[in-house]
């Protein structure tokens, strides 16, 4: 055994005692090649999300940025100067894949799965924002290639690691409300209504081409990046995509919820461009062992459940949340957001006795995934755990543009009913010379 070999060890296991977190045999340590034992990173996207992104992870060693934009590209580079800059994340991997440990990825939504996918094939461990993917099949390829290279993965749902989040799942396990088997959630954003115009030249820093990805071709388009692309079927999914994955997140973890067996919604008409500015999902998810069926209602946009105006403060007053949750159990409701949570007995706000807390803090978000990488352990937000929850957002998308009830065969990602066009919509086709 090489003394550096033998060094790494020693520090894994230290980091693992001092932690707290045990060894998960499955996720080798990385073997860091960079000094003071950094990891060697590699950044796809580096611009508004991708930037707070790269912060969670700047403690570490950042060997190379890929950004489709010149001008985000040069911000990045300045940043991390021993960063070397590529416009095609492709070229990056390829050339760098010696010199990397793991990979962060945040680009628009429909580069997710190509881009994380590639790095886990590479055995490299990923980081990659929400929601995993752009197609419900892109999530399941994903997790697991994640699984079989038993690779340390993280999906970029940061609210998880709030306090919050963890005292809520702890007051619904303790049984305050009872048994819950109705939910709803709600954000109250529209990205929506994205159109096309065409008939301009791309900005002289936009590599357009390279943006489009594995999307269909087409003419530069003003109104499409940056950000706004999640208008857009072809590279986000409205507000599904945007905010789903942060506020059914809790609703997954604090009721092990997983695969839905029936997905309906309503909104718009389904324009085949743009995204719509508001939509109510329906989602039935079965029993899990003595946990009875719960059925989940997702309003975006304008749209909020009718149950939450019913609902006062200590002074009358009705909580007007942008976004929340709603948990109703046979004993009374739970009401939730990033921040707060309050209990409701008989329609009546209550006092209630926080119970033990039993889930520790969170080292933070990205740091669970960097210290994963280190020492084997898990992180909260897997590519197993978080596959599943970005599969359930999707097919709600997936009912809505296909106008009818999608009935769930999960393990074979098959629509079961006779809706032929969500099948077809589970994924889709690539573009020439971009793989999954």
């Amino acid at each position: 055994m090489s003394l550096r070999t033998s060094r790494r060890r020693f520090l894994v296991a230290a980091s693992a005692a001092a932690s707290g977190i045990g060894f998960y045999s499955q996720l080798p340590a990385a073997e860091s090649k960079s000094p003071n034992e950094k990891l060697n990173l590699a950044g796809i996207g580096v611009a508004n999300r991708a930037s707070a992104n790269l912060s969670g992870c700047s403690g570490e060693n950042f060997v190379a940025l890929a950004d489709i934009d010149s001008n985000f590209l040069e911000q990045g580079t300045k940043r991390f100067p021993g960063a070397k800059g590529y416009a095609d994340y492709r070229v990056m991997l390829e050339k760098e894949e010696d010199n990397i440990d793991a990979v962060v990825v945040s680009t628009a939504d429909h580069a997710h799965a190509p881009a994380t996918a590639m790095a886990l094939r590479m055995k490299k461990h990923a980081y990659c924002e929400k929601p995993l993917s752009h197609t419900v099949y892109e999530s399941r390829v994903v997790s697991d290639l994640a699984k079989e290279n038993k690779l340390a993965t993280q999906m970029g749902t940061q609210i998880h690691a709030t306090d919050n989040y963890r005292r809520v799942v702890e007051l619904l396990n303790s049984g305050i409300i009872g048994d819950v088997t109705r939910v709803h959630v709600w954000v109250g954003k529209g990205w929506g209504d994205g159109k096309y115009s065409f008939g301009q030249e791309p900005p002289k820093s936009l590599n357009w081409d390279l943006f489009l990805g594995c999307a269909p071709e087409r003419p530069y388009s003003t109104g499409v990046h940056p950000a706004n692309w999640r208008r857009f079927w072809d590279y986000g999914t409205g507000t599904f995509g945007d905010m789903a994955c942060h506020y059914v997140d809790l609703v997954h973890w604090a009721l092990d919820l997983k695969h839905p067996e029936k997905v309906s919604a309503e909104g718009p008409e389904v324009d085949p461009v743009g995204c719509p500015m508001w939509c109510i999902a329906d989602y039935q998810y079965p029993a899990r062992g003595e946990k009875p069926p719960v059925h989940l209602t997702w309003y975006d946009g304008v749209k909020r459940p009718d149950e939450l105006s019913k609902l006062k403060d200590k002074s009358g007053n009705p909580f007007n949340w942008g976004g929340g949750q709603l948990f109703v159990g046979d004993k009374g409701m739970v009401l939730s957001n990033y921040g707060q949570h309050f209990v409701f007995k008989d329609g009546e706000l209550v006092d209630f006795e926080a119970p033990e807390q039993t889930i520790p803090g969170s080292i933070g978000h990205h740091n669970e995934w960097l210290q994963a990488i280190r020492t084997g352990g898990p992180t909260t937000c897997n590519f197993d755990y978080s596959g599943a929850l970005s599969e359930a957002v999707l097919l709600g998308t997936v009912a809505y543009r296909s106008g009818d009830v999608v009935e769930w065969d999960a393990k074979n990602l098959k629509v079961t009913n006779n809706n032929s066009l969500a099948q077809d919509l589970i994924h889709k086709e690539y573009r020439k010379g971009w793989t999954l």
